[in-house]
């Protein structure tokens, strides 16, 4: 038995020593997740309930200033654009994040992409008394380039934080905390509660309090560990933050597992995204990360979303209900991450990416076929909400979650930001692909669109199967020598 201060033998490989849960690192988390996860979700679902009061709003101001009522097209165009605005933002603040984290570090990068929130917040929350709609569109952009950075750099933040047999449980932090963002504005987003005439402008500049809060306490808790000894080259502080997260003295295993990361990276220095794209040891890495990216956000789980108001309405489900039922399908959303968080340890990443991607390609096929007879078969449209339930459950225990925990476990210090960088960008171009191209998709094919939508997630399932490593409880550099192989690379490693 090893006491938890324990030095562990060699063959556990060094940072071998297992990690616990410790205060300080369960607040950072929660800080972190909350001040800036939680905004990523809120601000995905916020403007759904209000959406007709947003409009009228928009009209009442047109015909104020112009004297002539607007025209449906032009108010068409508007409220696309204030929709389509915060994925095009969360594409521009993931440009951002390789220059942000290297030179600010990742708790300075979240702290200042806080003051983006709260300047959106601020204009959203004061653009009906301005009488202003064009503020709502720039700040969804700006909410867009908040939300960009965040999901990025929060799960690269908590990656290096925590330790190895920890790394994933935390990593699906983030995602349980977006889930909990997108239920947190489905209920205040209720008629009776703000989604109403007066109460919209509240709850849109309501996302300016976790920031905050996060603004008012992040300072007291300590940088990335990896970032100063690494980047920064300052062991003592590095030592001291690490003490700190561990909650023991004796952490000089971990220190020398950087340093070997370090020594195996000192040829190549830091990586750009360019650099990323042609340096050969990366190359299944980089590939692997884009076909999760684009597969957690093109297998449909917007189109599913934005169709499940009408499934539940032609189940019969009195239209003044169907918000209370979004309601409860946001909560089922919540409660399978939070599983995931427990799960992801003991059954690992990949058997998590695999079940999820095949349950979500099974309840888009019966889907198809459910939509297709619910008209003349009339059970039909109960199993089309089984469906709808069974989907929403794979993409929340794997193609949710898991990506970014594998981007950050995948690569090494010198190329994370550029690979969080690359994940981001396809994260959030096939998030606004899927926006704009949906509803031509369904006025075109009808329910056989989610037939493409099964097609994606059954290549990424055969892709997972085939490439794709098991990552749990191995050191950022033994998940390099597994991909050395495969990318037919030698590893440079030190001679300690």
């Amino acid at each position: 038995m090893k006491l938890k201060g324990d030095k562990q033998d060699s063959s556990e490989g060094t940072a071998g020593a297992k990690g616990k849960m410790t205060l300080p690192l369960a607040l950072v988390a929660l800080i972190s997740a909350f001040g800036s996860s939680f905004q990523y979700g809120y601000n995905v679902s916020v403007i759904n309930s209000p959406a007709p009061y947003m409009q009228e709003f928009y009209n009442r101001t047109y015909l104020d200033r112009t004297g002539v009522p607007m025209d449906r097209g032009f108010q068409t165009l508007l409220w696309s654009l204030t929709v389509s605005m915060f994925p095009l933002g969360g594409l521009f603040g993931s440009l951002m994040v390789w220059p942000m984290v290297n030179n600010c570090g990742r708790k300075g990068t979240l702290l200042i992409n806080n003051l983006f929130s709260i300047a959106a917040a601020v204009l959203m929350g004061t653009s009906e008394l301005a009488k202003t709609f064009e503020v709502i569109i720039l700040s969804r952009v700006v909410m867009g380039i908040f939300a960009g950075l965040a999901s990025n750099v929060v799960p690269m933040f908590l990656g290096e934080m925590s330790p190895k047999n920890l790394r994933g449980a935390v990593g699906v932090v983030p995602q349980l905390f977006i889930t909990i963002g997108i239920l947190a504005a489905q209920i205040l987003g209720l008629n009776s509660i703000l989604g109403n005439a007066e109460g919209w402008p509240v709850l849109l500049g309501l996302t300016g309090i976790p920031s905050l809060i996060q603004l008012l306490t992040l300072p007291f808790f300590p940088e990335s560990p990896r970032y100063l000894l690494i980047q920064k080259g300052n062991e003592e502080q590095a030592r001291r933050a690490l003490q700190r997260l561990r909650g023991w003295e004796d952490v000089d295993d971990e220190i020398q597992e950087m340093y070997q990361e370090n020594q195996s990276e000192k040829e190549e220095g830091q990586f750009s995204v360019l650099s990323l794209f042609t340096f050969r040891g990366l190359r299944w890495q980089l590939i692997s990360i884009i076909v999760m990216m684009a597969g957690q956000q093109l297998s449909g789980v917007n189109g599913v979303f934005y169709y499940a108001d009408r499934i539940f309405e032609s189940a019969g489900v009195p239209s003044s209900s169907i918000q209370y039922v979004t309601v409860s399908i946001g909560a089922i959303n919540v409660v399978m991450t939070l599983l995931a968080v427990f799960i992801v340890e003991s059954l690992g990443r990949r058997i998590l990416l695999l079940a999820g991607f095949v349950l979500c390609s099974a309840s888009c096929a019966i889907l198809t076929l459910a939509l297709n007879l619910q008209s003349t078969v009339s059970w039909m449209s109960y199993l089309s909400i089984v469906c709808v339930i069974a989907y929403i459950i794979g993409h929340a225990i794997g193609p949710s979650p898991i990506p970014p925990v594998m981007i950050t476990e995948m690569f090494l210090q010198s190329s994370r930001p550029a690979a969080f960088m690359v994940g981001g960008s396809v994260h959030w171009l096939s998030n606004f692909t899927v926006g704009l191209v949906f509803l031509y998709m369904e006025a075109g094919l009808g329910p056989y669109s989610f037939l493409i939508f099964c097609a994606i997630c059954v290549a990424t399932v055969l892709y997972i199967f085939f490439i794709v490593p098991e990552t749990k409880n191995k050191t950022f550099m033994e998940i390099n020598r597994i991909m050395a192989k495969r990318n037919k690379v030698e590893v440079q490693e030190s001679k300690e």
